[in-house]
């Protein structure tokens, strides 16, 4: 069948990934009926708002997943966009990274670590949770998958604990290996109900967090991460995977 969700939500798609998100699920043999692209200052995001201008089913909508004020009145907007039909697929993009080691890190970079990378997808569940689960009891699908109810939230091999060999980088790492335990939990809180939920490592990506000098581009990364979404499922797949569908250690 391939991948193709009627309504899409994607947070921090004004750049990077999240920017690279929203050009190639335009480019799918079925493109989304609705495809949410949210950002904290969407009047500063002309790449955005020059592909918005250019496709309808393409909304641009403010949001600061570190501002708890900035859900307030999300959800309605959401819903006012989905028409009833529910959101199929939430991917969860939003993300900081700062590159504090012991002896830089303190309590602001780490909260504004755990606020943004762990937090902030919580609470974007949380608000549009009723809409997700509104997606997998309409579908007559009955299996799990990205068409029907899925949350992917973007994680880094930085978090995995199994495979660090070098130490560093506190606020990053601790904040995703924590949003890697709030995906388990999800996973299995959500499975019942029809939902999938799964997170994936992008790859070490030439974007403005990861440089470039990085391995990856942006347009290799999501073409394997959407690749990855179209055959993920929650009775055979493993929940922690990268790009290519690798499993990775927690």
């Amino acid at each position: 069948m391939g991948l193709q969700p009627k309504n899409v939500l994607i947070t921090g798609a004004n750049r990077g990934l999240g920017l690279e998100l929203v050009k190639q699920f335009l480019r799918l043999p079925s493109p989304p009926k609705t495809l949410l692209a949210t950002c904290r200052s969407p009047e500063n995001a002309k790449d955005l708002n020059d592909i918005a201008a250019k496709h309808s089913n393409v909304k641009v909508m403010k949001l600061d997943v570190a501002q708890h004020t900035s859900f307030e009145n999300f959800p309605k907007l959401v819903e006012s966009f989905i028409e009833g039909e529910g959101l199929n697929l939430l991917i969860n993009n939003a993300g900081i990274n700062i590159r504090h080691g012991l002896v830089e890190a303190d309590n602001e970079s780490m909260m504004e670590s755990y606020t943004t990378n762990v937090i902030g997808p919580l609470l974007t569940v949380q608000a549009l949770l009723p809409y997700i689960k509104q997606a997998a009891i309409s579908s007559t699908d009955t299996s799990l998958n990205c068409n029907r109810a899925a949350i992917v939230n973007m994680s880094s091999i930085l978090a995995s604990i199994a495979e660090n060999q070098n130490g560093g980088l506190y606020p990053y790492r601790t904040s995703k290996a924590a949003l890697n335990m709030l995906t388990k939990n999800m996973n299995l809180d959500l499975k019942s109900e029809g939902i999938l939920c799964f997170c994936i490592h992008p790859g070490w990506v030439q974007t403005d967090m990861g440089g470039p000098n990085a391995a990856v581009t942006k347009d290799k990364s999501i073409a394997g991460i959407l690749d990855v979404m179209s055959k993920m499922n929650g009775e055979t797949s493993d929940i922690f995977v990268d790009y290519n569908g690798k499993s990775l250690p927690w």
